[in-house]
């Protein structure tokens, strides 16, 4: 499904009307970097000329073997490491990593990075390109930062001047604008052991729905429905947001459906480290995504950019011929599967304000400059002892022109636990986009349909 039409005309014409009376994130002159040194998503379109290529596009043609039927081809299947960082020699590229990743290899010695030629492959519509470079000198944040003035869609801030921008710039990032998919979540014990829950998500943009109307629930972002499918004991129950984009002002509204009561509850628990769906206690509900949510417990820094060594173009980890036994291990993923490339990434810390409560008292996030989203986070408990690394093993879904993750992995370096999700590798029709969807598809009443055992 392509972009409602109307998005087009009202959402840019409403932002050159506002353009005179609020103030932009950048100047005229700024914003026209934009296209020229920087790609249309804001990241600097040149290299480093060693390590890092210039960016000409991404990737926006599907490898051979492809045959349309979301079942991603690994476009370098013959490329090998150059090299590993290991327990010889991580201190030799310690400033090229986060603690946390450093701390993974330390704790495990059979925890290793292959390091790969680096491939710049994210690439987008371009019509998310367009609005994000009309976005740069219209889109601003408003309420302390808790909100966005004069946003419709697309990256709000793509020449970010501060932390919290980069941060919305993940949480708004495009996720091929309404999207469903069968993932697989699963808690590995301290020995390996698993079982898995499945999922069946559904993303819709609040802009892409099929009725969509410009001044109908504007503070609404997008509309998530998550429905657990296995094991039978947690079949049909099912987990609704209504995502906010200022949810200071108005709380994110979420609704469960528990399959054994047959009853609708609201569900004020889905939030800031609230616990997250069937996850053993190992993630928060912002921990989902890598972060999601109200930004307003912290204090946001922007560090500065630096360039890291990250996962990227992990194709091998959606490969239908593997078994989640072959991925899962006991204290952390087959790190044969991974791929981690040098990239540049903007490095934000978050920390906890004054007076507010998360277990997490300080994250630091390095993003994605290409795709603005999270790769890698550390977070620090309350007595500032780093506590879980979440890493993404980032790909790019060619034939959509939509960069999202292949899986999210969350590790708890005290426990030796760790959490994985989106597995694909054994789900029917894992991902599809562009599915219709109403609005009626996402009211509570909607939910008992959905939670069907």
């Amino acid at each position: 499904m392509k972009l409602n039409k109307k998005l087009l005309t009202t959402g840019i014409l409403a932002a050159s009307l506002l353009a005179g009376q609020a103030h932009g994130a950048v100047s005229a002159a700024e914003a026209a970097k934009l296209g020229d040194s920087l790609t249309p998503m804001g990241a600097e379109k040149a290299g480093n000329g060693d390590e890092i290529p210039p960016w000409t596009g991404g990737l926006t043609t599907p490898p051979a073997g492809y045959k349309g039927d979301g079942i991603y081809v690994n476009p370098f299947p013959n490329e090998t490491p150059k090299f590993t960082i290991d327990q010889s020699n991580v201190e030799q590229y310690a400033d090229k990593l986060s603690p946390g990743q450093v701390a993974l290899i330390k704790r495990y010695d059979d925890y290793f990075l292959p390091v790969y030629e680096t491939h710049r492959t994210a690439a987008y519509p371009q019509h998310v390109m367009e609005q994000t470079v009309e976005n740069a000198t219209t889109v601003e944040l408003i309420k302390d930062g808790n909100g966005l003035g004069n946003y419709q869609s697309a990256t709000p801030f793509p020449i970010p001047q501060n932390g919290l921008e980069v941060i919305w710039n993940h949480i708004t990032r495009y996720r091929g604008g309404s999207v469903q998919r069968n993932v697989g979540q699963v808690t590995p014990t301290v020995d390996g052991d698993f079982s898995v829950v499945e999922f069946q998500d559904e993303l819709t943009w609040r802009t892409y729905l099929e009725d969509y109307e410009p001044g109908e629930d504007p503070n609404v972002l997008f509309y998530f429905k998550q429905a657990i499918t296995a094991p039978a004991r947690l079949a049909g129950n099912v987990l609704l947001v209504h995502e906010t984009i200022d949810q200071v002002a108005e709380p994110r509204r979420a609704w469960v459906y528990n399959a054994g009561q047959r009853r609708v509850r609201r569900a004020p628990q889905v939030a800031y480290d609230g616990p997250g769906t069937a996850a053993d206690g190992m993630r928060t509900s912002d921990n989902f995504d890598m972060f999601n949510g109200a930004p307003d417990r912290y204090n946001w820094e922007l560090v500065g950019k630096k360039e890291m060594y990250i996962p990227y173009n992990s194709y091998k980890l959606v490969d239908p011929d593997l078994t989640y036994e072959q991925i899962i291990k006991a204290g952390h993923i087959n790190q044969d599967l991974t791929r981690y490339e040098l990239h540049r990434v903007w490095h934000i810390r978050a920390t906890l304000k004054e007076g507010e409560r998360h277990i997490y008292a300080q994250r630091d996030f390095y993003i994605d400059e290409d795709t603005w989203q999270a790769s890698v986070i550390d977070h620090y408990d309350g007595r500032g002892e780093l506590w879980r690394v979440a890493e993404a093993h980032a790909m790019q879904f060619y034939d959509h022109a939509v960069p999202w993750y292949a899986i999210e992995v969350l590790y708890d370096l005290l426990s030796g636990r760790y959490l994985v999700l989106g597995l694909t590798n054994e789900e029917e029709n894992p991902y599809t986009f562009g599915v219709e969807r109403q609005s009626r598809d996402y009211t509570p009443a909607a939910l008992r349909r959905a939670g069907t055992r």
